[in-house]
């Protein structure tokens, strides 16, 4: 069934600024809001609130897409990473090969089985998992690791332990980018046409973001106790905005992988909502 104002949940971490860039601040913002009722979350709740029907659209947990059915991917937009992303980080006091346990921030479940790949596939150590909430010095006081995700990684000092980027090392195993997280409608949330309408503004308002960065950065540096030029360079080089080709193999690839060991469910269909054209790549979207 369609309905007249798009329920949205969006992620409340400053790599999805950029996305929302419109919705808060541009100069279409009061069209938008009166199309949209827009709501901010964590990542794990974005994908419960579709899969519970209280959302419409959703940015949500690449891991997600296997656990809900029917849901669309809305083409174009994502939050993915072609090498370190910086934000998703597996923290220790310990060298990897004494990790016997790891705390698994509990905000995030793509991040977890990333982590749990990783560990079977690119490391072949066999280790436990235990969900915790993400407060470092507490998981570490219980468990050898930490996955963090989000803001918190950012403000990590890595000076002070042993990570790793796992993008970088999902990267370093694979030899291709991983996707995080997109935006992707519920079963009956609208028809094909005004999904469509609405992935053209989602990817209307990233684009608008990314020439806003250095608005962005002055914005959330205080917040997070970050300098401007660090923010700045993370959503410029860290974070890749766009649904491509290579992104989307990557992310077939994590599917197929992650089913492998139990982790998710069967590798599921990749469906689109309609072909859309690539504004970064001049291509079509054929998935």
């Amino acid at each position: 069934m369609r309905v007249s104002r798009l329920r949205i949940s969006a992620i409340s971490y400053l790599n999805t600024a950029p996305l929302m860039w419109n919705f808060e601040f541009g100069s279409r913002r009061e069209s938008l809001l009166a199309r949209f009722d827009v709501a901010y979350t964590i990542p794990s709740r974005c994908a419960e609130m579709l899969a519970e029907g209280s959302a419409d659209i959703g940015i949500i947990p690449v891991a997600a897409y296997a656990s809900i059915p029917g849901l669309k991917i809305l083409p174009d937009a994502a939050i993915a990473s072609k090498a370190a992303v910086r934000s998703i980080l597996l923290i220790s006091e310990h060298p990897l090969d004494r990790i016997q346990s790891v705390a698994l921030d509990s905000s995030s479940r793509s991040s977890a089985a990333l982590v749990r790949v990783l560990f079977a596939k690119h490391w072949d150590r066999e280790v436990q998992f235990v969900e915790a909430e993400p407060r470092l010095e507490a998981m570490l006081a219980k468990q050898d690791a930490a996955l963090l995700i989000g803001d918190p990684a950012l403000q990590v000092n890595r000076s002070h332990y042993q990570t790793w980027d796992l993008a970088e090392e999902w990267r370093r195993f694979s030899g291709k980018p991983f996707v995080f997280a997109f935006w992707a409608a519920r079963p009956g949330a609208a028809d094909d046409d005004a999904l469509s309408a609405a992935a053209e503004l989602f990817s209307e308002s990233r684009d608008e973001g990314l020439r806003h960065v250095s608005e962005i950065a002055s914005k959330w540096a205080p917040k997070l106790c970050i300098s401007p030029e660090l923010i700045e360079s993370y959503l410029r080089e860290n974070i890749h905005y766009h649904l491509d080709s290579e992104n989307t193999q990557g992310m077939e690839l994590f599917f197929r992988l992650a089913a492998e060991l139990g982790i998710l469910a069967c590798p599921p269909e990749l469906r689109f909502a309609r072909e859309l054209e690539f504004r970064n790549s001049g291509c079509k979207n054929r998935f």
